[in-house]
């Protein structure tokens, strides 16, 4: 098996990871490279140190590192940080002046101000070409306006969640995962869209967290409508716990009495319930959400 060494890092916090070639440097998790990427030169942190991985894990050719930041990179890196900051109000300014519905988000200077990313949402297309041209003359440099969704937006931003912590997009999530509404219907959570949306107004990336689990228990929990068979007699399951494994159960011979609730493995299905059709599910939910 052949085995390539690398280096992985990120371009900014909770960003995909990429490997470079660390060039025969040792470099340790936590230290700022600088590397030549598809956009120019860019400064990025270490997260994952000297490694060795297989081949078929990585796309080559792989770049180089040019080298370990220095205290002259450290105050190059500061001084960008504050011309984005420039860049941003001079760019909102701007945008007010050519009255486009566009709502800047960020700005990014590559590591050597050879180009300026300029992250902005929209409801439509913006036509900004004469926006460009007044930026490039204004910075002389390289402009790219860049336009994304909600989601990146607030993954940029940041915020607090309604847990009361950092958003996870912002902290740790690489990469969005597919969240979907039939999720928080097998998870029995409200779906109401104020209950289950996040900060940036879409369904909340947490729903993925424990889906595998859910999905493994609702394959051995009767769900609600299944006939099932118990010591007392035959019924239907009219509710049903997937963490406890409780289920309540309609007896035929006790109509009239509530439901009985017994542990799933103390029953007997012997009809299970029809499946849930997307649009049972989806008919109340705001089509936004579920973009």
């Amino acid at each position: 098996m052949m085995m390539t060494e690398i280096i992985g890092v990120r371009f900014r916090d909770a960003g995909k990871l990429y490997y470079f070639d660390p060039a025969g440097k040792h470099i340790k998790k936590g230290e700022t490279v600088i590397v030549e990427t598809a956009r120019g030169i860019e400064n990025a942190e270490v997260y994952l140190g000297n490694t060795a991985i297989n081949d078929e894990n990585v796309v080559k050719p792989l770049r180089h590192v040019i080298r370990i930041a220095t205290n002259e990179d450290f105050k190059t890196i500061e001084d960008n940080a504050k011309k984005e900051k420039e860049a941003h109000k001079i760019c909102c300014q701007k945008i007010e002046t050519h009255k486009l519905d566009m709502k800047l988000t960020n700005v990014e200077y590559t590591f050597d101000s050879s180009k300026i990313v300029f992250y902005f949402t929209s409801d439509g297309r913006v036509d900004f070409r004469e926006l460009v041209k007044d930026l490039a003359t204004e910075f002389k440099a390289r402009i790219e306006l860049r336009q994304i969704g909600v989601r990146d937006e607030a993954k940029m931003i940041n915020g607090i969640g309604i847990c009361g912590q950092g958003l996870c997009c912002a902290r740790f999530l690489g990469d969005f995962q597919p969240v979907s509404i039939k999720m928080a219907k097998e998870q029995g959570l409200s779906l109401n869209p104020t209950k289950i949306s996040g900060a940036c107004g879409r369904l909340m990336c947490c729903l993925k967290y424990e889906q595998n689990m859910y999905e493994e228990l609702s394959k051995e929990t009767p769900s609600q409508g299944t006939v099932v068979k118990t010591l007392e007699g035959k019924g239907v399951v009219v509710d049903s716990n997937l963490l406890t494994g409780k289920v309540k159960v309609k007896l035929d011979n006790f109509s009239e009495s509530p439901p009985m609730t017994y542990d799933k493995d103390k029953i007997k299905i012997l009809h299970k319930s029809r499946n849930i059709k997307k649009d049972d599910i989806e008919e109340d939910i705001p089509k936004e959400l579920l973009e």
